[in-house]
């Protein structure tokens, strides 16, 4: 069932991102007179497809295969490789009797939907769901919790965080992002008062992946929030909304505390000391072999001292966390070429994103996850790749700077090429999602 949630989240999300997309370069393309002759949600594969309905010119309809969706744009050469119209005289209301700049518009329209939706949905996402953050001065109070990980790189619990890459942030998850994530410097405070540099590594996604652990954390408070399907802590007693201390007599302070001590004492009972109002007990559990214990939590710090979005701070971090998202992956990207990040440890398929989104349906988690796909499709459709629309805009630049437009046959060929590249870089993708599932 959970693996059917998982896919159900992933194709709603594709189709709400895909349509959306598809419409940008819809509504670009009529601006300027250009006939669509079709307008898909999902592939119509091998002409098959689930509904569909004519409206002026242009063909509305649902295929079947869930993965994307197009606009068949007419007088263009697209992915569906439609020689027979190139051999006609162009017609005005053609792609291709439209002046370069007018027809980059049209290519880069579904981009800019995609990087617009993207912020809108993380707007939507922090100020509806998130609500509040935790400043930074709240978790200096006490300093943060150094990880395993983290201590190898030089944190110490206690530390007070004072600056990332040389910029002293407010909130203090801008202090824990994908920035850090991809290597860079984080200023700190020991309880010696001293201030020291710690460097963190670009290797960091890939030895936290393989060692589990975590930089640092803030004072957590672990609340039960629900239960899996199958839940030893349900069978144990355990009840929504116990809050959880100890693990056989040794406290926590932090989630990743609580998962290391779960793991420690994986595949056999363990006694764990919960709070359920004003009493506190002891309840056996069984741990699986994965050191889980069945419960989704909810994670509770520094209440009374949160810090709640205004609509206008919600759209101003939005917008910060939406450029850091495309930032990083152009960083990303070029960490890979470099051969500091390898690729399969960052490549992930439908397979690798539809787990993202968890095998319970919350649409907190759902929204925040269709926005960061959102611009990921944006970010990857802007590469300069034929068969994605910056291929196009790639050869429209061309046009533009030089005057003349490439040869239709050196379009199709790279239009050939491009589809064999994405087609390779998806097998891929699916086969090294597979493999982690295995455990190579």
């Amino acid at each position: 069932m959970e693996k059917l949630i998982m896919a159900g989240q992933l194709i709603l999300a594709l189709a709400i991102l895909v349509t959306f997309h598809e419409a940008g370069h819809f509504i670009a393309a009529r601006a300027f007179g250009i006939k669509v002759e079709k307008f898909y949600m999902f592939f119509d594969a091998w002409g098959k497809k689930l509904f569909s309905f004519k409206k002026g010119d242009t063909e509305y309809g649902i295929g079947w295969l869930p993965l994307g969706g197009y606009v068949k744009i007419a007088g263009m050469i697209d992915e569906s490789l439609d020689k027979e119209q190139l051999k006609t005289e162009p017609q005005p209301w053609e792609f291709r009797s439209k002046p370069a700049w007018q027809r980059f518009i049209v290519m880069i329209g579904g981009i800019v939907v995609n990087l617009i939706l993207g912020v809108l949905l993380l707007v939507f996402h922090t100020y509806h769901y998130q609500k509040d953050y935790v400043p930074v001065s709240a978790v200096n109070e006490t300093g943060i919790i150094a990880g395993d990980l983290g201590e190898k790189y030089g944190f110490r619990t206690g530390d007070k965080l004072i600056s990332l890459n040389g910029t002293a942030y407010e909130r203090y998850n801008d202090f824990y992002s994908l920035e850090a994530f991809m290597g860079g410097t984080l200023k700190v405070k020991g309880t010696d008062g001293e201030e020291r540099d710690v460097v963190i590594p670009s290797e960091f996604i890939v030895d936290m992946k393989k060692e589990g652990s975590v930089l640092f954390s803030a004072e957590e408070t672990v609340v039960v929030n629900d239960f899996t399907d199958i839940s030893p802590a349900r069978d144990a007693g355990f009840e929504k909304n116990d809050q959880l201390i100890a693990v056989n007599d040794t406290q926590f302070r932090a989630f990743f505390q609580l998962s290391r001590l779960l793991k420690n004492s994986k595949g056999n009972d363990a006694v764990l000391t919960v709070r359920r109002g004003n009493d506190t007990m002891n309840l056996v559990t069984a741990i699986d072999s994965n050191g889980m214990i069945g419960f989704e939590a909810s994670i509770l710090s520094y209440e009374g001292m949160r810090v709640p979005y205004t609509f206008s701070t919600a759209t101003r971090y939005a917008v910060k966390d939406a450029w850091d998202n495309i930032y990083l992956n152009i960083k990303g990207f070029g960490k890979i070429f470099k051969g500091e990040i390898k690729a399969r440890d960052s490549v992930q398929s439908v397979v690798g994103i539809a787990g993202m989104f968890g095998g319970r349906w919350i649409w907190s988690r759902f929204w925040k996850m269709t926005a960061i796909i959102s611009l990921i499709l944006a970010f990857m459709n802007a590469l300069p790749i034929p068969a994605l629309d910056g291929g196009h805009m790639m050869f429209l630049t061309y046009e533009i700077i030089t005057g003349r437009p490439p040869a239709e046959k050196a379009l199709m060929i790279a239009q050939y090429i491009g589809m064999v590249l994405l087609i390779l870089l998806m097998v891929a993708a699916l086969a090294n999602d597979i493999l982690r599932v295995f455990g190579f």
